[in-house]
C-alpha cells in the first residue's frame, strides 16, 4: 500500500381594483434546491482521517491554528458533520451532499461510536441513566448504548491527559444516533464523571482502524496519506 505525504500547509399582476402590497427590496424567496444535498458532479469522494489532538475539523482557522488542510490535500471534501477540537479519531469527508447529510440529518439516526475516559468510577446505576438518556439544557438525549470496556490499545495523546493521583479513569463505549455540541462530555459530566479523553472509534460502518493520528485513506484508492510531521 503506497504512502504519500500531503503539502502542510412570476405571478400574475394585480388588477387596478386590487392594492398593490407594498415592495420589500432585496427580498426573495429561498430556492427549494438550495436546501437539498446535491450528489458530486465527478465521481463520489469518501476519506477516512484519524482527527489528532488540537485540530480543528475545518480547513481555515486564526494563524496558529492546525486545520485539516494541514493534513488533506484532496480538493472539493467537506466533514460529515463535526469533531470537537479536543477530540480525537474517525472524520469522514467527502465531496457528496446526500452522504454528508445520511451521516448528520438527526432523522438519519446514523450510529456514531466513541471510547471515553472517564475520571473516576462509574456505578451501574450511572450507566443505565445514561443509557435511558439524561437531561441536558438543550432537552433529554436519546436512549444510548453504554458499556464499560478494556483500556484500548490506542496511540499515545499529545499532550497527555492530566490524571489526579489517587482517583482511578474508566473507559467507556459509548453508541449515539444523535450529534449535539460536546453531548458526551455533558453526558458524562451529568453523571459526576467528567470525560479526560474522547476518541471516535466509528461512525456508521467505518471505523478508525488501521489509521494512526494525522492519517488518511481514500476509500477505493488503495492509497494512505500522511501527515508531514517534520515539516510541522
Amino acid at each position: 500500500m503506497k504512502t504519500h505525504k500531503p503539502r502542510i500547509s412570476s405571478g400574475r399582476t394585480a388588477s387596478k381594483r386590487t392594492p398593490t402590497p407594498p415592495r420589500k427590496s432585496n427580498l426573495r424567496r429561498p430556492s427549494r434546491q438550495a436546501n437539498n444535498p446535491k450528489r458530486p458532479r465527478g465521481p463520489r469522494k469518501i476519506l477516512l482521517f484519524n482527527k489528532p489532538f488540537n485540530v480543528l475539523t475545518q480547513f481555515s482557522g486564526e494563524p496558529g491554528d492546525a486545520t485539516l488542510a494541514d493534513y488533506i490535500p484532496v480538493k472539493d471534501v467537506y466533514p460529515a458533520g463535526r469533531l470537537d477540537k479536543d477530540s480525537e479519531g474517525l472524520l469522514v469527508l467527502t465531496n457528496d451532499g446526500v452522504l454528508q447529510a445520511r451521516l448528520t440529518q438527526p432523522g438519519s439516526k446514523q450510529p456514531k461510536t466513541y471510547w471515553v475516559q472517564v475520571e473516576g468510577e462509574p456505578d451501574e446505576a450511572a450507566l443505565q441513566q445514561l443509557r435511558n438518556g439524561v437531561e441536558l439544557k438543550d432537552g433529554m438525549t436519546l436512549p444510548a448504548a453504554v458499556d464499560i470496556m478494556a483500556a484500548p490499545q490506542v496511540w499515545e495523546r499529545t499532550p497527555p491527559i492530566r490524571e489526579r493521583k489517587n482517583i482511578p479513569t474508566t473507559w467507556l463505549r459509548i453508541t449515539l444516533i444523535e450529534g449535539r455540541n460536546r453531548q458526551v462530555r455533558r453526558m458524562t459530566a451529568h453523571i459526576g464523571h467528567p470525560t479526560l479523553r474522547l476518541i471516535r472509534y466509528q461512525m456508521a460502518d467505518w471505523t478508525v482502524d488501521g489509521l494512526a493520528p494525522g492519517e488518511w485513506i481514500e476509500l477505493g484508492a488503495k492509497s494512505i496519506g500522511q501527515h508531514d510531521s517534520e515539516s510541522a
